[in-house]
């Protein structure tokens, strides 16, 4: 039996479905190229994987859920400011504000207070505004108030230090300020408010497992990633005749000296840049004016190919782009 009151099963599962959609890209297949786009540090992951105690497998995907994991948090936010546009009272606006809360016959605020409308912005996390941001977002919500008299600003957290509803204080030019109708208020405290259940928050978290469990077991399987990084570093392995570790160096240091199968190159001033490391491409930037060189250079893993840019190294301006399965190596010519 479905023990939310303030939002449906089918609504709350539809929910979950569309938060499950927004990770798009990151749902991809992992591939060695993929794993590599932006060059591990091999070193790193030894350590890690030694002093851990962790298999190669688990150090392995330990990396991956690193990478997929930098750009969930905007996934995340979807989820907390999405569901309130099927609870009743609360609207998503298309811009603007997170969240707006309205209320027939007021919403009770502390010190005897009532307004008619809530105007949310809501942050995942506590520490994710720095002073100038919350300058802003204070400024934002005092330039609400001055066009609406019945109304009051919330910053909602939903990683709060603690659970609080409270006078907002923020440094503003040097000043504090405050407004009893602008406050920081946990999420717990929000939900209490919106659904009229003081512990809403609390029995959301208790469903919402089991409810992604469903969800993903519905999924068609091609939906969900199938990581082959593992099978691609045993074979570059066995290619090299060396341990797996081989394999992790290879990715971070391929083309130094010892692991590259090319002789070392030291460089002199008389080297003549159009036959030393075949395959440089001479360019003038188009920012500077000045020359410099690139190539694209690198083992070529399954996939295809990606963007990589073409930067000047003198003023730093991006000059080109190319797609590539390698990797592009740029120097300056003296």
């Amino acid at each position: 039996m479905w023990s939310l009151s303030f939002i449906s099963e089918s609504d709350f599962i539809k929910h979950v479905e569309a938060t499950i959609q927004q990770y798009g890209d990151k749902l991809e297949h992992f591939d060695l190229k993929k794993f590599n786009k932006n060059i591990i540090d091999p070193i790193k992951l030894i350590f890690d994987k030694t002093v851990y105690k962790f298999s190669w497998e688990e150090i392995i995907k330990n990396e991956i859920f690193r990478q997929r994991d930098k750009s969930n948090n905007n996934d995340i936010g979807y989820f907390h400011q999405r569901i309130f546009q099927y609870i009743k009272d609360c609207t998503v606006p298309a811009s603007g504000w997170d969240v707006v809360f309205t209320k027939d016959g007021g919403i009770n605020l502390p010190d005897s207070d009532n307004v008619s409308r809530v105007f949310v912005e809501m942050k995942n996390k506590h520490n994710t505004m720095n002073s100038a941001a919350s300058s802003r977002t204070y400024i934002k919500m005092q330039s609400q108030l001055l066009s609406d008299d019945d109304c009051a600003c919330f910053l909602v957290e939903v990683i709060a230090k603690q659970s609080q509803s409270t006078t907002w204080t923020v440094s503003v030019d040097g000043q504090q300020k405050k407004h009893r109708r602008i406050r920081r208020v946990s999420i717990d405290r929000f939900y209490a408010l919106a659904t009229g259940q003081e512990d809403a928050f609390y029995q959301m978290c208790m469903i919402l497992p089991g409810i992604i469990e469903k969800v993903v077991a519905s999924l068609d399987s091609s939906v969900m990633p199938k990581d082959s990084v593992i099978d691609e570093l045993d074979e570059v392995a066995k290619s090299k005749d060396g341990p797996f570790a081989l394999a992790l160096y290879m990715l971070g240091f391929g083309s130094y000296i010892g692991f590259s199968a090319e002789p070392p190159h030291y460089g002199s001033q008389e080297e003549d840049f159009s036959t030393v490391n075949e395959g440089f491409n001479s360019i003038i930037c188009n920012k500077c004016k000045t020359e410099f060189q690139w190539r694209n250079y690198g083992d070529v893993f399954t996939d295809g190919k990606t963007k990589e840019g073409i930067t000047c190294p003198h003023c730093g301006n991006l000059d080109s782009s190319i797609m590539t399965s390698g990797y592009v190596d740029i120097r300056a010519v003296e």
